[in-house]
């Protein structure tokens, strides 16, 4: 029987239970919110009776999610995140009508799990997207009650003067609500041709782009460079992926503000697999400098 008591033990067991979507979203089938939506439109049974949103389980209970049963382990699965330099052309759906390339053809396997992206990037944005197989990790690190900064490379055509930043700090109407950067640095380039370094503190659709044209200017280049504490690596090329080591991963959730839970012991086999890649990925480098000398970290 689905349980729907709100204590963390049921009174009959002892035994704890938690929410079906904070389950499902651990498993990696999605963040919460999708998953509150996949419970609504009735694609979750649990014990064969189809659920509803509130219901709590345990893992003693059977659920189905898309016709495969969700498997809850007792033992704890590894907590993993990659870093993927995203090319432009590339769309953040899994798949797509037109036949477009997507970011998670470039993304390597999970057995019995899926990558779940940290927010979008457009098709015609390139640079750093986090994938991770946690859903309560994606979630945190998208909501905006975790305050996490998304730095951005932007070239911009048009004459940007001080007065202009300084709308652009205090904030500015778009369609959507009020919407700044909390950031604004200069890169290079001249005249009507520059490239900045700007912050914003929210992944609303299109933003970076929207608060410029706002100002009558044209975005004519726009690249992810940092989101919260995780830059994009050198010698990660555009295309290319690495998977963040324990220590980057504990500081990721400390940002979001999620507890730090020790990750099982990575086993050899894939341990050996990860130091193939990321020497694969150091001597493939090339060598190419950017027209634009990356900033510092802070």
């Amino acid at each position: 029987m689905v349980k729907k008591v709100h204590t963390d033990e049921t009174p009959e067991t002892g035994v704890a239970d938690e929410k079906l979507q904070k389950v499902l979203a651990r498993a990696g089938c999605g963040s919460r919110r999708e998953m509150e939506r996949a419970i609504v439109a009735g694609e979750v049974q649990v014990n064969g009776r189809t659920a509803t949103l509130g219901d709590r389980v345990t893992g003693e209970d059977k659920i189905v999610f898309a016709g495969k049963e969700i498997k809850q382990n007792a033992k704890q699965a590894r907590r993993r995140v990659i870093l993927y330099n995203k090319p432009e052309g590339e769309i953040c759906s899994r798949q797509d009508p037109e036949g477009r390339r997507t970011v998670y053809q470039a993304l390597p396997r999970l057995s019995g799990e899926r990558w779940i992206s940290v927010g979008r990037l457009d098709f015609n944005t390139s640079g750093l997207l986090l994938f991770t197989n946690d859903g309560d990790l994606a979630n945190k690190l998208m909501h905006p009650s975790s305050v996490i900064d998304r730095e951005y490379l932007v070239r911009i055509q048009g004459d940007v003067d001080d007065d202009m930043k300084k709308r652009l700090l205090d904030g500015v109407m778009l369609d959507d609500g009020p919407a700044r950067f909390t950031d604004i640095v200069d890169g290079a380039g001249e005249s009507r041709n520059r490239w900045f370094y700007c912050v914003v503190m929210e992944g609303r659709n299109r933003e970076v782009r929207r608060l410029w044209e706002s100002q009558g200017v044209r975005v004519s280049r726009l690249k992810r460079v940092r989101y919260g504490n995780i830059f994009i690596p050198s010698h990660v090329r555009v295309g290319q992926w690495l998977e963040l080591n324990d220590k980057e991963i504990a500081d990721l959730c400390l940002t979001a503000g999620l507890d730090v839970v020790r990750n099982p012991t990575i086993v050899k086999d894939e341990k050996l697999q990860r130091e193939r890649h990321e020497r694969k990925l150091r001597a493939g480098r090339r060598g190419k400098r950017s027209a634009v000398k990356p900033r510092s970290k802070k």
